[in-house]
């Protein structure tokens, strides 16, 4: 390749991404603007556009979503469920109750951490936690500015990325690219959660005490007279939000629990999340290395291996047993349980479609001819490939405002050439899985991120008001814990 095309190449690449973050950061669908740039890049590098369309991008994102929809059809199903029942609510209430006033914001933290470690979707966890965040804050007198990075760093940090087992998408993502679980590197990833969550407490705790000094206490919020609902259903804040996670926040607000049936129990409030932590354990670590899946390697089967595809099992059957323990549990509570179902369904099928053009322009980027110097640069980062992998990542994740579509799309340019080099190296696929999780929940965190956009709405706060408290909790801490799984982990191996 000449200079001269692959400057033209390289200048295409980086136009068309501008494009994809500066369009979807003003609201316009990533489901038409994924495409768009993919194909203006292969206009640019004078590659045959048509054939890109159908043939990189659908065939890349079809993969996708015969890989991870049930994840998101059954997590999205699950999380509603538990909204709709009043579950979310009585788990975070007694975290609240137990914890009280002088201890508000663990509260607000553990509560958050609780749900979302036992499979509930990130945008439930905010609608539910700020109201009852904010009456905390109030009775502690705690600046209002400081919940929504508290809500974040119990809901979106080391329960997301670090924790063993978490059933968040991410955690789920690197499983078929490296033939790993959800338990990969779980002492790593418990070291790395621990650094997370104590940093992150200190920071609020530090920032709490300096406020109380300066005689900052909580001020009402001025929302205008907008609800939740009503932010919940901007159109700004739905698409920016569908990138983030696998949850659509327009379908908030659904069925009231019926009168008569009052507040789920601790038990049958807190046991649904416990099914789906355990069984998720249970089939990957118990039942899967006892089965005898040779079959899978049949052509009917699509030619794999049960290492590439158990970490999607598993979590499928635990999402799976989880709902049926939930209904069964809160059926009384469940009055429109067929419309609750319905919504749950159909909120799952926004995000999965924007994550897969995601990965749909992802493909096209990786199959340029001049994506070549790009991964000859990541490559030749220094400090291995556990340094270069969490760079590329990292990048991506930031650059795209999403953990989910930043790592799909590094694993699917770079995850085979990680794998070669793990072999040449010595290194543990569970350790590339780990480092990989943790560095898409970084920088995805900048300003134009779904997740934050959200957050700060609901919270009727904004980023001039608490984005650098979010920063710190969620970017700064989520980096050191990364630092730390890396010495780690090249010191030492997975463990």
């Amino acid at each position: 390749m000449s200079a001269g095309t692959l400057v033209i190449g390289l200048g295409g690449m980086l136009a068309s991404l501008a494009l994809l973050i500066w369009l979807a950061y003003r609201g316009w669908s990533v489901l038409l603007l994924a495409p768009l740039c993919a194909m203006l890049a292969a206009l640019i590098s004078g590659e045959p556009v048509l054939a890109h369309w159908t043939q990189t991008f659908m065939s890349s994102t079809g993969r996708f979503l015969a890989q991870f929809f049930p994840l998101f059809l059954l997590g999205s199903l699950f999380g509603k469920l538990m909204e709709d029942s009043g579950s979310v609510d009585a788990v975070a209430r007694l975290m609240i109750d137990k914890l009280g006033t002088r201890h508000a914001l663990v509260a607000v933290v553990l509560g958050g951490a609780l749900v979302t470690y036992g499979g509930v979707s990130l945008f439930v966890a905010f609608f539910v936690l700020a109201p009852m965040a904010q009456a905390l804050f109030r009775s502690a007198d705690i600046p209002r500015r400081l919940m929504p990075a508290a809500i974040m760093l119990g809901t979106a940090t080391f329960t997301m990325s670090a924790l063993p087992g978490t059933p968040a998408l991410q955690n789920a993502i690197p499983m078929p690219f490296f033939g790993t679980t959800p338990f990969a590197a779980p002492g790593l990833g418990v070291i790395a959660s621990l650094v997370m969550a104590g940093f992150g407490l200190w920071w609020l705790g530090r920032a709490a005490a300096a406020a109380r000094r300066n005689g900052e206490g909580f001020v009402e919020p001025d929302n205008g007279g907008a609800d939740d609902e009503d932010r919940a259903k901007s159109s700004l804040v739905r698409e920016r939000a569908s990138l983030a996670q696998a949850f659509d926040p327009a379908e908030i607000g659904g069925a009231a629990v019926p009168d008569h049936a009052g507040p789920p129990s601790p038990f049958a409030a807190l046991a649904p999340l416990v099914v789906v932590v355990a069984m998720n354990f249970v089939m990957n670590v118990v039942v899967f290395p006892r089965i005898d899946a040779s079959y899978l390697a049949e052509p009917r089967w699509g030619a794999t291996t049960l290492s590439a595809v158990a970490g999607v099992w598993g979590v499928s059957v635990a999402l799976a047993l989880g709902i049926i323990v939930l209904v069964a549990l809160n059926r009384g509570r469940l009055g429109a349980l067929r419309e609750s179902v319905d919504a749950g369904a159909n909120a799952s099928v926004l995000p999965v479609l924007s994550v897969g053009s995601l990965v749909g322009y992802g493909a096209v980027i990786a199959a340029l001819p001049a994506f070549g110097a790009v991964r000859d640069w990541v490559l030749g980062i220094g400090g291995g490939p556990l340094v270069s992998l969490a760079v590329a990542t990292n990048l991506l994740a930031g650059l795209t405002g999403s953990a989910s579509g930043g790592l799909t799309i590094a694993l699917d340019a770079l995850g085979g050439t990680y794998m070669q080099l793990a072999a040449q190296h010595g290194i543990d696929p569970a350790l590339l899985h780990r480092v990989a999780v943790m560095s898409s929940g970084t920088l995805d965190s900048l300003p134009h991120n779904g997740a934050v956009v959200t957050l700060l709405a609901v919270c009727g706060s904004t980023h001039r008001e608490s984005y650098r408290d979010l920063v710190v909790v969620s970017i700064v801490g989520a980096l050191i814990a990364l630092a730390v799984v890396i010495v780690l982990g090249s010191l030492f191996g997975s463990f």
